[in-house]
Protein backbone atom coordinates (compact mmCIF):
# COMPACT_ATOMS: atom_id res chain seq x y z
CA UNK A 1 0.00 0.00 0.00
CA UNK A 2 1.51 3.63 -0.59
CA UNK A 3 3.58 4.84 2.37
CA UNK A 4 1.73 8.77 2.10
CA UNK A 5 -2.51 8.71 2.35
CA UNK A 6 -3.89 8.79 -1.28
CA UNK A 7 -7.30 9.51 -1.85
CA UNK A 8 -9.76 6.76 -3.06
CA UNK A 9 -12.40 6.57 -5.47
CA UNK A 10 -16.20 5.53 -3.98
CA UNK A 11 -16.19 2.75 -5.79
CA UNK A 12 -13.08 1.37 -4.57
CA UNK A 13 -13.74 2.32 -1.09
CA UNK A 14 -16.88 -0.09 -1.20
CA UNK A 15 -15.31 -2.83 -2.62
CA UNK A 16 -12.55 -2.46 -0.32
CA UNK A 17 -15.45 -2.29 2.23
CA UNK A 18 -17.05 -5.23 0.98
CA UNK A 19 -13.45 -7.38 0.81
CA UNK A 20 -12.56 -6.52 4.27
CA UNK A 21 -16.12 -7.34 5.69
CA UNK A 22 -15.58 -11.12 3.82
CA UNK A 23 -12.43 -11.60 5.35
CA UNK A 24 -13.83 -10.49 9.30
CA UNK A 25 -16.54 -13.17 8.31
CA UNK A 26 -13.99 -15.48 7.23
CA UNK A 27 -11.80 -15.14 10.16
CA UNK A 28 -14.57 -15.76 12.45
CA UNK A 29 -15.17 -19.02 10.51
CA UNK A 30 -11.48 -20.05 10.84
CA UNK A 31 -11.00 -18.59 14.64
CA UNK A 32 -14.17 -21.07 15.48
CA UNK A 33 -11.82 -24.07 14.36
CA UNK A 34 -8.90 -23.57 16.37
CA UNK A 35 -8.58 -25.76 19.47
CA UNK A 36 -8.10 -24.08 22.45
CA UNK A 37 -4.31 -24.29 23.39
CA UNK A 38 -4.98 -26.13 26.29
CA UNK A 39 -7.17 -28.95 24.49
CA UNK A 40 -4.61 -32.53 23.88
CA UNK A 41 -4.17 -32.31 20.21
CA UNK A 42 -4.53 -35.37 18.73
CA UNK A 43 -1.86 -37.17 16.10
CA UNK A 44 0.54 -35.02 13.93
CA UNK A 45 -1.94 -34.36 11.17
CA UNK A 46 -4.26 -32.75 13.39
CA UNK A 47 -1.45 -30.46 14.52
CA UNK A 48 -0.76 -29.77 11.10
CA UNK A 49 -4.10 -28.67 10.40
CA UNK A 50 -4.35 -26.25 13.43
CA UNK A 51 -0.82 -24.58 12.66
CA UNK A 52 -2.60 -24.33 8.82
CA UNK A 53 -5.25 -22.62 10.09
CA UNK A 54 -3.41 -20.35 12.58
CA UNK A 55 -0.96 -19.44 9.89
CA UNK A 56 -4.70 -18.59 7.89
CA UNK A 57 -5.56 -16.44 10.51
CA UNK A 58 -2.37 -14.80 10.39
CA UNK A 59 -2.97 -14.29 6.40
CA UNK A 60 -6.21 -13.07 7.24
CA UNK A 61 -5.56 -10.82 10.22
CA UNK A 62 -2.70 -8.67 7.93
CA UNK A 63 -4.65 -8.09 4.93
CA UNK A 64 -7.33 -7.24 7.22
CA UNK A 65 -5.29 -4.37 8.71
CA UNK A 66 -3.93 -3.29 5.79
CA UNK A 67 -7.21 -2.26 4.42
CA UNK A 68 -8.29 -0.43 7.38
CA UNK A 69 -5.06 1.63 6.97
CA UNK A 70 -5.52 2.23 3.19
CA UNK A 71 -9.21 3.57 4.38
CA UNK A 72 -8.09 4.97 6.94
CA UNK A 73 -5.03 6.77 4.80
CA UNK A 74 -7.83 7.57 2.20
CA UNK A 75 -10.05 9.22 5.00
CA UNK A 76 -6.70 11.62 5.84
CA UNK A 77 -6.02 12.44 2.11
CA UNK A 78 -9.77 13.64 1.70
CA UNK A 79 -11.51 13.32 -2.24
CA UNK A 80 -9.47 12.09 -5.66
CA UNK A 81 -8.72 15.30 -7.25
CA UNK A 82 -10.68 16.59 -9.46
CA UNK A 83 -8.49 19.20 -11.81
CA UNK A 84 -5.69 16.74 -12.52
CA UNK A 85 -5.68 12.98 -12.62
CA UNK A 86 -4.28 11.29 -9.30
CA UNK A 87 -4.73 8.08 -7.96
CA UNK A 88 -8.85 7.47 -6.80
CA UNK A 89 -9.67 9.99 -10.02
CA UNK A 90 -12.44 8.89 -12.22
CA UNK A 91 -11.40 10.08 -16.13
CA UNK A 92 -12.94 9.55 -19.16
CA UNK A 93 -10.58 9.24 -22.15
CA UNK A 94 -10.83 9.04 -25.87
CA UNK A 95 -8.67 6.91 -27.75
CA UNK A 96 -6.87 7.43 -30.67
CA UNK A 97 -9.45 4.35 -32.65
CA UNK A 98 -12.37 7.25 -31.81
CA UNK A 99 -13.26 4.81 -28.67
CA UNK A 100 -14.42 6.74 -25.37
CA UNK A 101 -14.19 4.88 -21.79
CA UNK A 102 -14.76 6.20 -18.19
CA UNK A 103 -11.87 4.26 -15.71
CA UNK A 104 -10.83 4.87 -12.25
CA UNK A 105 -7.24 5.39 -11.38
CA UNK A 106 -6.46 2.50 -8.27
CA UNK A 107 -3.49 1.65 -6.63
CA UNK A 108 -4.15 -2.12 -7.30
CA UNK A 109 -6.29 -4.45 -9.05
CA UNK A 110 -7.28 -6.64 -6.07
CA UNK A 111 -11.02 -7.16 -7.71
CA UNK A 112 -11.41 -7.84 -11.18
CA UNK A 113 -13.02 -4.47 -12.36
CA UNK A 114 -12.78 -3.30 -15.93
CA UNK A 115 -13.29 0.15 -15.08
CA UNK A 116 -10.06 0.08 -12.88
CA UNK A 117 -6.81 1.22 -14.41
CA UNK A 118 -3.61 0.99 -12.03
CA UNK A 119 -1.87 3.98 -11.62
CA UNK A 120 1.54 1.88 -12.49
CA UNK A 121 0.06 0.58 -15.36
CA UNK A 122 1.28 2.17 -19.31
CA UNK A 123 -1.98 3.97 -19.31
CA UNK A 124 -2.06 5.04 -15.49
CA UNK A 125 1.26 6.06 -15.32
CA UNK A 126 0.52 8.26 -18.60
CA UNK A 127 -2.30 9.85 -17.32
CA UNK A 128 -1.09 10.80 -14.00
CA UNK A 129 -1.37 14.16 -13.49
CA UNK A 130 -2.85 15.43 -16.76
CA UNK A 131 -5.72 17.81 -17.25
CA UNK A 132 -8.62 17.47 -19.19
CA UNK A 133 -7.39 18.46 -22.71
CA UNK A 134 -4.42 16.37 -22.33
CA UNK A 135 -3.03 14.13 -24.90
CA UNK A 136 -1.60 11.15 -23.40
CA UNK A 137 0.64 8.57 -25.15
CA UNK A 138 1.62 5.55 -23.79
CA UNK A 139 3.22 1.57 -25.08
CA UNK A 140 -0.19 -0.48 -24.61
CA UNK A 141 1.07 -4.46 -24.74
CA UNK A 142 -0.14 -4.39 -28.52
CA UNK A 143 2.05 -1.34 -29.52
CA UNK A 144 2.08 2.31 -28.48
CA UNK A 145 -1.51 4.49 -28.04
CA UNK A 146 -2.65 7.34 -27.32
CA UNK A 147 -5.53 9.11 -26.05
CA UNK A 148 -7.28 12.26 -24.85
CA UNK A 149 -8.52 13.30 -21.26
CA UNK A 150 -11.99 14.09 -21.81
CA UNK A 151 -13.24 14.82 -18.17
CA UNK A 152 -12.42 14.49 -14.52
CA UNK A 153 -15.07 13.42 -12.11
CA UNK A 154 -18.12 11.11 -12.41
Amino acid sequence: MASEPAPISEAARQALERERDDLRTERATVAATLQDSDAEVGDHADAADELQRADDLRRLDDRISQITTRLAGADVAGPPPTDTVGVGSTVTVRFADGTTDTVQIGEGAAVLDRTLVTADSPLGRALLGHRAGDTVDFQAPDGPGSAVVVSLGT
